[in-house]
């Protein structure tokens, strides 16, 4: 029993936290440490039992720096509480985290005599990475999605450099983008029509306005950004929603379609009302022909969107495209019936119309390449001669391959694009020979690369500063997942922005940018899974009411959050507390917050404290539940891996499947069906620990709505959500969990830092940057560890400023 204790543990809790102040005296001595370990350690982890694969009676205590890794690991189960494993004899605290301080100043010190900062690998610019740099260099927006594959993720990120592969089928799309790209920032006056569709989710149900770029009064439909490459004509082209059947949805009532562009009318369609005859049922599942009406009228109910298209003049540019319906605005009278849900509909021929796709045709009659912010951004000047060609051109790419390639420009760098010039205009024109250099820009290793060069001559395995310029990208793509601006590469250039005073200014400077948004989009959505709620899929029988609307919810209400604390510059340990949140009708009505209406989200006030912070967000509940039910599991591992840097080993293979009823047929609870799964050795060692987290989630449904009573179970019983942590803290609920979780703050911001060091780096975090970590701790406690300092720490430690050479 005890050696199954220990290798449980042992296997599960290889995390923890260092204190603030690392620089513990030691004047216990080694032997004294030695004494703690063979009376409480070695009788698990020695090399008869090899316990967890660690044998601590063949490491020398008064050698740390020797086994540094191993080190790492014991010093963390003591910080973490978690060794010796509860139910066994334990030192006193005390003992316990001056061991510990002990083994993390030795390290530490072992760390600041031999640096070793790591070697990322070469990283090529991920989707979002691409698609912010074009928006940073052309001031052009595109959408990375319709361009590019999809991006693979390590360590919860897909900026990771050693996991962004590169295929032959991946640098053609980069190829055919640049192409793209470089027509719609130069502009083309023989440009010829094409057409772009945006697509509308059938899970919409579009029963209220849909988004902040639409007119009050609005409901349903879409907006968009769309870039049009010239001055010219254009088509809107509207198709709307169907039900399963081909009917449009809607149509037997008239309905006003608004077509706007940037908030201006360009024209106000009429659908619906017309009869051309006897029409169906309205429900027109399992119908025959009789069933269906007349033919005309049939005819019009499955085209009678196809005339839907507006006309219209505009300006070269990205502008928005909102299409949406006038609301009607009458208030129901008599008997009131129950909302439909997406379900209800699929054969449903009534309700309101919805939009199904947008698209975009032109141009026509095109006018000129107008005055649009890329060519702005590209034309810093435009020659009046043929012999000014060439100097222009000359100083054009010269600035675009600066910007783009985030370093000073070589002659070398300068010639090849003027080759491309060249090429390019040669029988043409001058800007098809600047369309054709740029091209090459967008599509060139430089800019789709950031590699980081050793030093010449410098020895194998050596830490060495990272040069200006490489620090500034480093910077650059850490917060804006873009490409470094003017005033960070003139500094770099310069030479100063090593400079700590400097630094911290720039790092101010650059969270109050918009750009900083990155940070919520990127990483918080991906260090708290958000990006999952696009995958999952509850159950419409079991959750009739979930819809796009309430999916999108979900994430902005999480996105919000994160970002008014980067905003307002809290510390991180309020993600957990927080006593507000961000809602808008749709997902106040989720959570039963009255007296919320409209589209747009605000901050209000959580009144129940099981709601407050991260916990209590339907987002992170839905991606942590399966579509029928709720997964303790499932909570519990995202729990230890996400906030306490738990993450427990793999589960054994055939995992058998939970048994709902027990022999004698009864249903059984959710707790009683995990205790059977328990009762299997291979089950129990992972699930001791995941589970109790799970259970005190248990009163949140699979899509974050509260409940008291269990769907499982005969009757309903009520709710159980007891528990007891890996450190022997019991709890009864979310609330109680949460203030065991906090007694482990310490933890919960080690992880936190640990999880943006790693998306800062672009790399997995290994137990030599365990000392660095310690020092952002150490660095950030002083301001209660709030987001801006936490960012300043990483930005001066080691790993992010430093590099280690070529291996031997």
């Amino acid at each position: 029993m005890v050696r199954k204790a220990c290798s449980f543990w042992s296997l599960t809790l290889l995390l923890g936290l260092g204190s603030p102040a690392t620089a513990v005296a030691q004047t216990n001595g080694s032997s004294e440490h030695q004494a703690m370990l063979n009376r409480y350690c070695i009788t698990c982890h020695n090399e008869k039992l090899k316990t967890a694969d660690l044998m601590l009676d063949k490491l020398n205590v008064a050698d740390v720096s020797a086994d540094a890794e191993v080190w790492e690991r014991v010093a963390m189960k003591l910080r973490a509480r978690a060794m010796p494993p509860v139910g066994l004899p334990r030192p006193a605290p005390d003992e316990l985290q001056s061991f510990a301080g002990f083994l993390e100043g030795a390290l530490d010190q072992a760390a600041l005599a031999a640096p070793n900062p790591g070697r990322p690998a070469d990283h090529r610019l991920n989707r979002t990475e691409y698609e912010n740099a074009i928006r940073d260099l052309l001031d052009l927006e595109i959408d990375g999605a319709a361009l590019l594959p999809p991006d693979n993720a390590g360590q919860g990120f897909d900026n990771i450099a050693d996991i962004l592969s590169v295929s032959p089928v991946l640098m053609e799309s980069y190829m055919l983008a640049a192409g793209k790209i470089s027509r719609l920032a130069v502009g083309r006056e023989n440009m010829s029509p094409v057409a772009d569709t945006y697509e509308v989710s059938h899970d919409f149900q579009q029963d209220a306005r849909m988004s902040e770029d639409l007119p009050f009064g609005s409901r349903g439909g879409t907006a968009v950004r769309h870039t049009f490459p010239l001055d010219g004509e254009y088509v809107i082209q509207v198709r709307l929603q169907k039900n399963m059947d081909g009917y449009i949805r809607g149509i037997r009532d008239k309905n006003y379609l608004d077509v706007r562009i940037d908030g201006s009318r360009v024209g106000l369609l009429t659908i619906g009302g017309e009869i051309l005859g006897r029409s169906g049922a309205m429900f027109t599942e399992a119908q025959n022909q009789d069933f269906r009406g007349d033919l005309v009228q049939t005819g019009y109910e499955f085209r009678a969107d196809e005339e839907l298209e507006v006309r219209f003049s505009a300006s070269a540019g990205t502008r928005t495209v909102g299409v949406s319906f006038l609301n009607k605005n009458i208030k129901p009278v008599g008997k009131l019936t129950p909302k439909l849900m997406l379900s209800d509909i699929e054969h449903y021929k009534g309700g309101d119309p919805g939009v199904e796709s947008v698209t975009i045709i032109g141009p026509y009659e095109a006018r000129g390449v107008g005055d649009t912010p890329s060519r702005r951004k590209i034309f810093s000047c435009m020659p009046s001669s043929a012999a000014e060609n060439l100097p222009c051109a000359r100083r054009i790419l010269t600035q675009l391959a600066r910007r783009a390639y985030r370093r000073p420009v070589t002659d070398e760098d300068l010639q090849d694009l003027m080759s491309l010039y060249d090429a390019g205009s040669e029988g043409s024109s001058f800007e098809a020979g600047i369309e054709l250099a740029l091209q090459g820009i967008l599509a060139g290793p430089e800019f789709l690369f950031r590699v980081e060069k050793d030093p010449g001559n410098i020895e194998p395995e050596t830490a060495f500063p990272i040069s200006d310029v490489d620090l500034a990208s480093r910077l650059s793509f850490f917060l804006w997942s873009s490409i470094p601006d003017d005033e960070l590469l003139d500094l770099a250039s310069q030479g100063k922005l090593r400079d700590t005073a400097v630094l911290r200014q720039q790092v101010s400077r650059m969270l109050a940018d918009p750009r900083s948004s990155a940070l919520v989009d990127n990483f918080a959505t991906q260090w708290l899974t958000l990006r999952d709620l696009e995958h999952v899929s509850p159950d419409p029988d079991e959750f009739p009411d979930f819809d796009d609307e309430l999916r999108v919810g979900l994430q902005r209400e999480t996105q919000l959050f994160f970002d008014s604390m980067l905003r307002a510059d809290r510390g991180v340990v309020e993600l957990l507390t927080a006593d507000y949140t961000f809602v808008n009708e749709r997902l106040a009505r989720h959570y039963g917050i009255p007296d919320i209406q409209g589209s747009r989200f605000r901050r209000v006030a959580v009144n129940e404290e099981a709601r407050r912070g991260l916990l209590g967000q339907g987002s992170i509940l839905t991606v942590t539940s399966y579509p029928t039910r709720t997964s303790p599991v499932l909570r519990g591992k995202w729990v230890l891996e996400n906030f306490l840097g738990l993450p427990p080993p793999p589960p054994p293979p055939q995992v058998p499947a939970l048994e709902e009823k027990d022999q004698t047929g009864r249903a059984l609870t959710m707790v009683q069906m995990m205790e059977q799964h328990r009762a299997s050795p291979a089950c129990a060692a992972c699930h001791k620990l995941m589970d109790p987290i799970g259970f005190a989630l248990e009163n949140f449904d699979a899509t974050g709505k509260w409940r008291t009573h269990s769907p499982f179970g005969d009757e309903n019983p009520p709710i159980e959500a007891t528990g007891m942590l890996f450190d022997g803290s019991k709890f009864d609920g979310v609330v109680e969990f949460r203030d065991v979780l906090l007694q482990h703050q310490d933890r919960f911001v080690h992880t936190v830092t640990e999880k943006l060091l790693t998306y800062a780096l672009g790399r997995r975090i290994e137990h030599s940057d365990r000392p660095a970590v310690r020092k952002i701790l150490a660095g950030a406690a002083p301001e209660d560890y709030r987001w801006s300092a936490l960012i300043t720490e990483i930005v001066k430690s080691t790993p992010f400023q430093m590099r280690r050479s070529r291996p031997l």
